[in-house]
């Protein structure tokens, strides 16, 4: 049986990331490999380099309307390496799939559908904004000991904050990393695997929840 076509989409974030081919050369090996593990045959290509200023619309995007294009003619999905390589907004991927064009989102597996990754966006986005919530009331208190805007000890505040946040997030990864691990050697090989055995555990993930595929997505990506 012959494999089926799949189109690619590939977005890095800066100009300095597309001249450097910083990210699009990993993201290329991702869709390599999940065309080929999952019978698909990449029959076209797009790279997209993005500043990320402005608003986060489609017609910011030449290069995804074109795989979009070229996945109706070709009667195919659209893949990408991960979910935010589409948009880190969940109203941007509710746009697209407006489409009618499918996406496939080869960190997630061929059987997300867009109900899914729909849920998926939400989620990130939710983290970004308790993470920003949690930037915001650090630099709230320093303001508070008397560090004043345009305070050179003030940039310094927002950036202890925000690293103070990543470390958090880095300890948890690595706690909870080799758990993931054993769950890997008895037989987990895939991330809904993998979430079905730390739920089972009673492992609750950094802000005391359940598991997803993107949050265990995310743990990995950090290992």
């Amino acid at each position: 049986m012959p494999a089926a076509p799949l189109v690619t989409y590939i977005r890095v974030s800066t100009t300095s990331q597309g001249r450097s081919g910083l990210g699009i050369e990993a993201q290329r090996q991702a869709l390599a490999h999940f065309a080929s593990s999952e019978g698909y045959e990449v029959a076209r290509e797009f790279v997209e380099v993005e500043t990320g200023k402005g608003a986060d619309a489609l017609d910011r995007r030449p290069e995804l309307k074109a795989a979009l294009a070229a996945a109706r003619k070709l009667k195919c999905h659209v893949g990408v390496a991960k979910l935010d390589r589409l948009s880190r907004d969940v109203h941007f991927i509710s746009g697209l799939m407006a489409h009618k064009v499918p996406f496939l989102v080869a960190e997630l597996g061929p059987d997300v559908d867009p109900f899914v990754l729909h849920l998926f966006a939400a989620l990130a986005e939710k983290e970004r904004a308790l993470i920003s919530t949690r930037t915001r009331q650090a630099l709230s208190a320093a303001k508070t000991r008397g560090v004043t805007l345009g305070n050179p000890r003030l940039h310094m505040a927002r950036k202890e904050a925000v690293e103070a946040v990543k470390a958090e997030a880095e300890r948890y990864a690595a706690n909870v990393l080799p758990i993931i691990r054993e769950a890997q050697k008895a037989g987990a090989s895939t991330l809904r695997q993998i979430v079905d055995a730390l739920n089972a555990r009673g492992i609750p993930t950094a802000r005391g929840g359940q598991w997803y595929a993107q949050s265990v997505a995310n743990i990995l990506e950090r290992a």
